[in-house]
């Protein structure tokens, strides 16, 4: 009698499109073990993913127990990727890194899900000075209290072929013109490639491997924020820069400023957050994954080596504060615009005359187009209205070009250029819009 199949295993990635789940993703896949993706704004990741089964959720308001059970239904193991850096619109770090995490594990211990595998950051430990480390401690320290075979994967500074958050910002400042900006930059800083984390995630949730263990994954190298920044600029092929050492003091203006673009949806990396944590630098027992999984993290140089640089990489890095600087360009020009309509409007009404419409619909109209002018300038500002408010002000300005050809053509000869001025405005909005993913 044939014997029966038997069963793949089954595994949920829980922040499966993030940097690290992503890659999480695709390494449990080449193991043909079916996974289960849970995330917050799946609609893109399924299209990228098509191999997952996802589900829609958000962990901030997952705080029950009973809140996780039928996510967790079916599977043999757990792998939570999600995390946060800090508060802000649409992220709650306390929500997010400890109660939604542990609500997740106590419904693994009643469901009898036993292998759970907790992603962590390298360094974190009692006295650190910010949230995000007294949080993530919070959750580890919660998930070593539960009756679970669970492993804790520590991460250094984790670096990947894709670009995003703390990543993202290095090719920034790896490619910032003239000189290389960097903040702490004596601090070491252990990085760690995205596909050894993937690797060390995929062995962690076998259930015969070993349990109730902290680990650490950090390149064996000692290597400075500097020397990691000098080695990206070197790799994106850029000619050589000088590290231009900026005192603590200097930076902290523009990481309050990035703290408020937090409050406005944007997750910059550039926060004060950051600068705590770099100061304190990211390291690790560089050994620890060798002696429990078998894994030896690759150092720096290998892992730029293995990912080869191409002109998509140029072109972000290059465009990486180019981007908020258009933004904060195309909301002041906008405003300014609605400002000037409704200071001159009895000038700019007096244009409506000329196709004989009535003044006051000519007043109406110039005080409505400003004042929505400031409405767009003020929506790019917010990041989950920015997009759409993009879209309007190319919409906006073709009405504008074209209301004022039929109403005064004269004006595309005016020596001041103020329509063909709008023309480059809506050709940025255009390319901020098609640079506005995150990841």
């Amino acid at each position: 009698m044939e014997s029966e199949p038997q069963r793949r295993r089954r595994i949920l990635v829980v922040g499966a499109y993030g940097l690290i789940g992503a890659y999480v993703l695709a390494r449990l896949q080449a193991r043909r073990i079916d996974v289960v993706a849970f995330g917050r704004d799946i609609e893109a990741a399924a299209r990228r993913f098509p191999y997952a089964q996802w589900i829609a959720g958000d962990m901030a308001t997952m705080t029950k127990p009973e809140d996780w059970n039928a996510a967790i239904a079916g599977v043999d193991a757990v792998v939570n990727c999600a995390g946060a850096l800090l508060d802000g619109p649409r992220d709650d770090l306390e929500a997010v890194h400890v109660e939604g995490t542990l609500a997740l594990y106590k419904a693994c211990a009643a469901a009898g899900v036993r292998r759970v595998v907790h992603v962590s950051a390298a360094g974190i430990a009692t006295g650190r000075p910010t949230p995000f480390s007294r949080s993530k401690l919070a959750a580890e320290e919660g998930l070593k209290a539960l009756d679970l075979d669970w492993l804790i994967l520590r991460p250094g500074f984790v670096l990947a072929p894709t670009a995003y958050g703390g990543s993202a910002l290095l090719r920034g400042l790896a490619a910032f013109p003239l000189v290389i900006p960097a903040v702490h930059s004596r601090s070491v800083v252990q990085p760690v490639s995205v596909e050894d984390v993937a690797e060390a995630v995929a062995r962690a949730a076998e259930a015969w491997r070993h349990a109730r263990v902290s680990i650490d994954l950090v390149a064996p190298d000692k290597t400075t924020l500097a020397d990691l920044l000098v080695a990206m600029r070197g790799w994106l092929g850029l000619p050589p820069a000088r590290v231009l050492r900026i005192p603590a003091a200097i930076a902290w203006p523009f990481a309050l400023v990035a703290n408020l673009a937090g409050r406005l949806g944007w997750r910059s990396p550039m926060r004060t957050t950051t600068l705590r944590q770099m100061k304190s630098g990211i390291a690790g027992d560089s050994d620890s994954a060798q002696r429990v999984l078998g894994i030896k993290p690759r150092d720096l140089a290998s892992m730029l080596t293995a990912w080869p640089s191409g002109v998509q990489e140029r072109w972000f890095a290059r465009l990486y504060f180019l981007k908020p600087l258009a933004i904060l360009t195309l909301a002041l020009f906008w405003m300014a615009s609605g400002v000037i309509g409704l200071v001159g409007h009895e000038r700019a009404a007096e244009l409506s005359l000329a196709a004989n419409w009535p003044p006051l619909l000519g007043t109406a109209a110039v005080i409505a187009g400003s004042l929505l002018d400031i409405l767009l300038g003020a929506m790019v500002l917010v990041r989950r209205r920015s997009a759409l408010a993009l879209r309007a002000m190319v919409l906006l300005t073709i009405v504008y070009l074209v209301a004022a050809s039929l109403i005064a053509p004269t004006l595309w000869l005016d020596p001041l250029g103020p329509l063909v001025k709008t023309i480059p405005a809506a050709l940025l909005a255009l390319i901020t819009l098609a640079v506005m993913d995150e990841r």
